[in-house]
């Protein structure tokens, strides 16, 4: 047996050591509490960091499921915790997608992904964690949105499709951010879904980001959805033939 044979063996047989796990348990408890002494915190994140290991990136997310004040230290401690499970690289992997699937925020795990996944496959990784979400009510849809928001930088067709399902969302705030992404994919095949959101629409501010980024990509208005279209525009456009124009 090799010298890196017999270490991967030490360090397989470590993670089911009864002592190692506990000492998980424990580091993990300190890191997840705003209880916990400052120093005693971020040396539990320290020591995580070093394990470099799934079990360790796994404990260390613990960390950005509450904020603290004074918010520099808070920073630091998140900043800390999000360098360290990036050291796990692909073993951080699955504990991330986990956790994006049942967080109340993805701000950090989503920059930490991009640390984790090659450039090339990142696309498919945030339609796929987007795809965990459904349109119905959930108590908390701010995971949805950051996700919705994340794939604007992606003007694909993959995107176009996964975003499509959203306008229709029962939560506003996803239906407003999702119409966002649609248009920075610019693709005038959504012009359809686009119009059936709006015609279901209740949301003002939604109607108008709708009928204005049709408005000024020009995109035109297919004939047969046209008297439905005018029907639900907002009061500051009109359809002149086949083209949205804005008054008022």
């Amino acid at each position: 047996m090799g010298l890196f044979d017999f270490l991967t063996k030490n360090k397989a047989a470590d993670s089911q050591n009864p002592v190692a796990s506990k000492e998980i348990l424990r580091l993990t408890r300190v890191v997840g509490s705003k209880l916990s002494q400052d120093y005693d915190r971020q040396e539990a994140i320290a020591q995580l960091s070093a394990m470099a290991s799934a079990d360790g990136a796994r404990a260390l997310l613990k960390r950005f499921d509450f904020s603290m004040e004074p918010s520099i230290t808070d920073h630091e401690e998140k900043q800390a915790a999000a360098n360290g499970v990036a050291a796990a690289g692909k073993n951080a992997l699955q504990p991330v997608r986990d956790y994006i699937t049942r967080a109340e925020s993805v701000t950090w795990p989503l920059k930490v992904l991009r640390q984790i996944v090659e450039p090339e496959n990142l696309v498919d990784e945030l339609i796929d964690l987007l795809e965990h979400f459904d349109t119905e009510y959930v108590r908390n849809a701010e995971p949805k949105v950051q996700l919705i928001n994340s794939l604007e930088e992606f003007p694909t067709e993959a995107v176009r499709k996964a975003i499509v399902p959203f306008i229709l969302d029962v939560n506003e705030n996803v239906r407003f951010h999702a119409v966002g992404t649609l248009f920075a994919v610019s693709d005038e095949q959504s012009v359809p879904a686009l119009l059936e959101a709006l015609t279901e629409e209740e949301s003002l501010r939604v109607k108008n980001r709708i009928a204005g980024g049709i408005e000024q990509r020009r995109w035109a208005i297919p004939e047969k959805l046209r008297a439905a279209c005018e029907a639900a525009l907002p009061d500051t456009f009109s359809l002149e033939g086949a083209h949205l124009s804005r008054h008022g």
